[in-house]
């Protein structure tokens, strides 16, 4: 319903056509393949490929189209990771339409559309874990056992503790599952 109200939305502007619809994120890399349109709108999370994810892999493969994510995560980690993964525009799905049509215009022509208070927190509040922090916490969060996270990452089961230890002290968490919710709760996973 949501997906339906959006396009017919963005079909009332009369510079803007909706070219495909997707469910999931694998979906919409499909449409993205085959359409190869201006802009792709995407939300963080969804089924299989999730958002970010996706800004990832269309910024490197399908350099033509520019994403916009719009999502309910209104979490400055959400939005530097987006546009650390190459997004080039972050609105809230409470955005009003027209704020919607002129950020699909804007990440058109390669600027910028962040949601601005969102945008000053994510100057605020910092991530502090490094990135083989938040992937080895990521897996840990998934309840995979420190030998499991060292296979999967390629790396020692020692190295993986000191990387789960690090995680938990900057997050003045207790253990790993707390230092995992922290994290998630902030938008650093």
């Amino acid at each position: 319903m949501v997906l339906g109200a959006l396009a017919a939305l963005l079909e009332t502007e009369r510079d803007i056509a909706v070219v495909g619809r997707a469910t999931s994120g694998d979906e919409a890399l499909e449409i993205v393949a085959a359409e190869h349109p201006d802009v792709l709108i995407t939300d963080i999370e969804m089924p299989g490929l999730g958002g970010i994810e996706l800004a990832e892999h269309v910024t490197k493969h399908f350099s033509s189209t520019r994403v916009l994510i719009l999502t309910t995560f209104a979490r400055a980690g959400y939005l530097r990771r987006a546009l650390e993964a190459g997004a080039r525009g972050y609105l809230l799905k409470d955005s009003k339409s027209d704020e919607l049509a002129n950020a699909v215009r804007r990440v058109h022509a390669g600027l910028r559309a962040v949601a601005p208070d969102l945008a000053r927190d994510a100057w605020i509040e910092r991530d502090p874990l490094s990135a083989r922090e938040r992937q080895v916490l990521k897996l840990a969060s998934t309840g995979a056992t420190g030998p499991a996270i060292a296979g999967a990452l390629g790396l020692s089961e020692g190295t993986v503790r000191n990387y789960l230890s690090d995680a938990i002290a900057k997050l003045g968490a207790k253990n790993r599952v707390e230092a995992a919710r922290i994290a998630e709760d902030r938008g650093w996973l």
